[in-house]
C-alpha cells in the first residue's frame, strides 16, 4: 500500500496538445509532483510498463488510441493508480464515465483553471 505525501506525487499526464499538457505539467513540477508527459495510448501504455503513479491526468480524446482503453490497461497494471479525466467535450456531462471506468475520480473541463486540476491532483495523491 502507498503512503501518502503531500509532494512527490507521481503524476502521468495524457494530452496530444503539447501546450496545455506542458502548463499542466509546469503547475504541477512547481507544487513539488513528480511528472511525465506522454501523447497518446502507446505513449501512455509505455509509461504505466516504465513506472508506477499515484494519478494519471487523461484526456479523454486521443488523437492516437483510446483514452478508455489507457484506463483499463492502468486499473489491471497500477490498480492505485487514480485516473482524473480530463474533456473538451460534453460527452460524459451525465457522469457516466464512472461507470465505464472503474479508477476515475474526478471529470474536469480541459480548459478550466489549472489550479483546479491541480488541487484534484494534490487530493487523489494524498488519498493513496
Amino acid at each position: 500500500m502507498r503512503q501518502a505525501r503531500a509532494s512527490g506525487t507521481r503524476v502521468l499526464i495524457v494530452e496530444d496538445r503539447q501546450e496545455l499538457g506542458a502548463l499542466w505539467q509546469r503547475h504541477l513540477d512547481r507544487q513539488g509532483c513528480v511528472t511525465r508527459l506522454v501523447a497518446g495510448q502507446t505513449a501512455a501504455v509505455d509509461a504505466l510498463l516504465e513506472m508506477e503513479f499515484d494519478v494519471i491526468v487523461l484526456d479523454l480524446i486521443l488523437e492516437e488510441g483510446s483514452a478508455l482503453a489507457v484506463s483499463d490497461f492502468a486499473s489491471y497494471r497500477q490498480p492505485e493508480a487514480r485516473v482524473i479525466f480530463v474533456t473538451n467535450s460534453n460527452f460524459f456531462s451525465d457522469g457516466s464515465i464512472f461507470a465505464h471506468s472503474q479508477n476515475a475520480r474526478a471529470l474536469l473541463p480541459a480548459d478550466g483553471p489549472v489550479a483546479d486540476l491541480a488541487a484534484v491532483v494534490e487530493h487523489y495523491g494524498l488519498a493513496g
